[in-house]
């Protein structure tokens, strides 16, 4: 004789609660996702989720500053179908520019083949092989010996490290960029001697950390050092037309009103026949040769002299600029 199950009978709780409670806990919980599985660097080793994946995932096949590179495909391959399944193109991006010496202060990968310029795009990942730099590596250093916490991969088949040991203070040596929902960063790059002055400077002092200012590591870290060179302005004018350090006041509060602001270095050159040169041999970070000869090309008619723009110059830094005087 068949048994019938008595039926289970559950009691459900239906409250009642305001749409703005409803929608304000959802973008939380999906801002706070974002932000920390996507957009956001992690303060401890500088890095985004997809770049810690990257140089994990070179570290793991292998690819040390003195072995033979592989071909970046494979590299992508490689962290797309085990750590960073989010597309295959944003990916090898966050691997070409970590492989730019135009875009990091110090390179974490060494790219073989087309890595792009200022104002050119890398090659196909087909084309170009890569490998850990000496800087990368050196982040992974004792990845192996306990040194970090580990987590589950996205399908839970492999453990992936939730930071990376970092002997060295890559967000600031990098700087950061990054916009979540909601939120923002941008950290600009610095020189690493400074870096390494004034980490020297607070560990000599670290029973008395809590009274070390920003002026005191002011001494060492001047401002920001750009990998592309550029003038930057330090001391801006208020609404109320007072002059300020802006570069103390982002370093003391996180941000500056309006940003820095950066400019391109340039020389005058006589080239004989009443016309000179102007050379321009630093851009401002992060602006290529291309923007700049546009802006030029829109005011010529303010500026008569300039009859041509000419982008011949082999080096990749550099612009000139023919002017009839």
């Amino acid at each position: 004789m068949t048994k019938v199950k008595p039926e289970i009978k559950t009691k459900t709780t239906v409250s009642r609660q305001p749409l703005h409670t409803i929608v304000d806990d959802s973008y939380k919980a999906y801002a706070m996702y974002v932000v920390l599985d996507r957009a956001i660097p992690d303060v401890r080793d500088g890095l985004k989720p997809v770049q810690r994946r990257i140089l994990y995932a070179m570290h793991d096949m292998g690819l040390r500053p003195t072995t033979p590179p592989k071909k970046s495909a494979r590299i992508v391959g490689d962290v797309l179908g085990k750590y960073h399944p989010h597309g295959d193109q944003s990916i090898y991006d966050a691997m070409v520019r970590m492989a730019q010496d135009f875009t990091m202060r110090g390179v974490l990968v060494d790219g073989q083949g087309n890595f792009g310029s200022i104002d050119d795009d890398a090659a196909a990942m087909r084309y170009t092989e890569a490998r850990l730099s000496p800087l990368g590596a050196f982040l992974l250093t004792d990845i192996d010996k306990d040194t970090v916490d580990w987590g589950d991969n996205f399908d839970t088949t492999l453990k992936e490290p939730t930071v990376l040991p970092t002997r060295l203070p890559n967000l600031l040596l990098n700087g950061a960029s990054g916009i979540a929902v909601g939120l923002t960063t941008a950290i600009p790059p610095h020189n690493l001697g400074e870096l390494c002055e004034a980490a020297i400077y607070m560990c000599e002092r670290w029973s008395k950390r809590n009274k070390i200012s920003t002026h005191d590591l002011m001494q060492f870290i001047h401002g920001p050092d750009f990998p592309t060179g550029g003038l930057l302005f330090r001391y801006r004018l208020d609404e109320n037309e007072k002059r300020y350090d802006a570069i103390a006041s982002a370093y003391e509060h996180g941000t500056v009103e309006g940003g820095f602001v950066c400019q391109a270095v340039t020389a005058i050159e006589s080239i004989g026949g009443g016309r000179s040169e102007i050379i321009v041999t630093a851009l401002p970070y992060g602006v290529g040769k291309m923007t700049i000869i546009e802006r030029i090309a829109k005011a010529r008619e303010k500026f008569p002299g300039v009859p041509t723009m000419p982008l011949e110059s082999p080096v990749v830094r550099t612009a000139i600029i023919r002017l009839k005087i």
